[in-house]
């Protein structure tokens, strides 16, 4: 592919430490600074390099990109520049991720919710999930770095409550040599669906007793004493692919995010981290003039970045939660590692767009699966964690967060099948007390019978049809036509 159509521009990529300032190479596996043990952030030490270009020659250049057929700028990677700018086009992995739809909410919907709002479905993604984002980038990245340091095998490893593992085995199934996929999981706390998954392609999935947070902790030990490749969102290159979120609603929103509010569940934080940080990069470049507000959404079951926040500021301290059980499941943390980066973003965020440009709304379990199916009832696929989202919508309007000349677009971080299960307890109503969850009667929806296998007898096929037939016109009071 010619310089013309692939971007010619090369960065420089470095790691750097968000507790005391470290850099380090961005061509080595890193995900911890070796000086002080906090988190890194990436970085292009030329990005200044990108301001020769304006705000509306970058908006022109990514709109070019959607309408071209280039495999490699298709996905995530239509911006580039932004995203992991030392790559070669070989190195670019694409399964067809990105690009996810946003949908308005249905006029029902909408006017019960009371806000506009719209859904941004990102369980359209390959693995029915977002984490499917940052893969695409950290596989690319792999790709990369088994190409320019020679390495013949590179084994791939993280902690999940499900959708990381998915995206985590397919990609790897897809790449191939050098790279091999292991996954370790919370045993019977991912969803039969989900584990599905990693099963199906191809990788050692490993459970262990606990919730994710135990997990994490092993996987974390592993990365920091064996050449492994850490996928977990520690990893600093999953963020930079899942900042693409942020740039594909700016860009269906025409580059004006203004009144705009979007609302995304915290979990482990990598997302909403991506999220702060690609609206911060398109604002320091003059894409968009204007920050949307950040709402991040958490169960009252894991809420350790709500009690932060609820905290005055000059009492504020980080403590880690133990988490009880939750319906949303990816966001069931109550240590997120990626909380330093929320901290540091969210002040920059602050600073640029005021104090309201950064909140954090605390929803209870009964709302979120009441949300979920509510969203469902009228034409959605959410999952939990988009049954969060507008949760959180809703905790904010009965807040007076939200004003009235504003609307919403809510993450709905993956498709609404891979939770099919806690629909199921909803229906039937036998969630485990834990939950704190009682369905609402008129949400619940349950198969009827509409005769036994015994009321056929022996009526042959045509008298069994009329009479089935008989009995749902009866059933929904059906009103018989006249006979021509």
């Amino acid at each position: 592919m010619s310089d013309a159509v692939f971007p010619r521009y090369r960065g420089s990529m470095e790691y750097v430490c968000l507790g005391c300032g470290a850099r380090f190479p961005g061509d080595t596996l890193l995900y911890t600074c070796p000086a002080c043990g906090d988190v890194f952030m990436l970085e292009d030490r030329d990005f200044d390099q990108l301001k020769s270009t304006d705000g509306p020659g970058w908006r022109s250049r990514f709109e070019a990109r959607a309408a071209g057929r280039v495999p490699a700028l298709a996905g995530v990677f239509r911006y580039y520049e932004l995203i992991a700018p030392i790559l070669e086009e070989e190195d670019i992995v694409y399964l067809g991720e990105g690009i996810t739809p946003i949908v308005e909410a249905s006029p029902r919907l909408r006017d019960m919710v009371g806000v506009p709002f719209a859904y941004k479905n990102d369980g359209q993604n390959p693995s029915a999930s977002f984490k499917d984002r940052g893969m695409a980038c950290a596989f690319s990245f792999l790709k990369w770095l088994c190409r320019c340091k020679g390495w013949d095998e590179i084994l791939t490893v993280c902690a999940s409550t499900g959708d990381t593992s998915a995206a985590a085995a397919l990609y790897a199934a897809y790449v191939g040599p050098p790279l091999k996929s292991v996954v370790l999981l919370p045993q019977g706390k991912v969803t039969p669906q989900q584990l599905s998954q990693p099963l199906g392609s191809g990788a050692t999935v490993i459970e262990m007793p606990g919730v994710f947070d135990d997990c994490m902790k092993v996987v974390e030990h592993l990365a920091e004493h064996y050449r492994v490749a850490l996928l977990n969102s520690k990893n600093s290159w999953r963020i930079l692919g899942q900042e693409s979120y942020a740039y594909e609603i700016a860009q269906w929103h025409g580059w004006d995010m203004s009144d705009l509010c979007l609302f995304v569940p915290v979990g482990n934080a990598g997302n909403i981290t991506a999220v702060m940080n690609g609206l911060l990069k398109m604002r320091r470049l003059g894409i968009i003039g204007r920050l949307p507000r950040v709402f991040g959404v958490q169960s009252e079951h894991a809420d350790p970045v709500y009690r932060y926040y609820a905290a005055p500021k000059d009492r504020r301290s980080w403590s880690p939660v133990t988490v009880r059980p939750s319906v949303a499941q990816a966001a069931m943390i109550g240590n997120p590692v990626s909380f330093p980066r929320v901290r540091s973003l969210a002040e920059r965020m602050q600073e640029e767009g005021g104090e309201k440009a950064f909140q954090i709304i605390q929803v209870t379990e009964q709302m979120i699966m009441d949300c979920m199916i509510l969203a469902n009832r009228h034409g959605h696929i959410a999952c939990t964690q988009g049954g969060e989202s507008l949760a959180g919508l809703c905790r904010a309007k009965e807040l007076g967060l939200i004003g009235g000349n504003e609307r919403a677009v809510l993450d709905d971080t993956a498709h609404s099948l891979k939770f099919a299960g806690f629909q199921e307890h909803y229906f039937a109503n036998d969630f485990p007390e834990a939950y704190e969850i009682v369905p609402d009667p008129a949400l619940a929806n349950r198969p009827r019978l509409l005769a036994p296998e015994t009321a056929r007898g022996g009526m042959d096929a045509k008298a069994w049809t009329e009479h089935a037939a008989g009995l749902m016109a009866k059933l929904l009071d059906l009103k018989a036509v006249p006979q021509r």
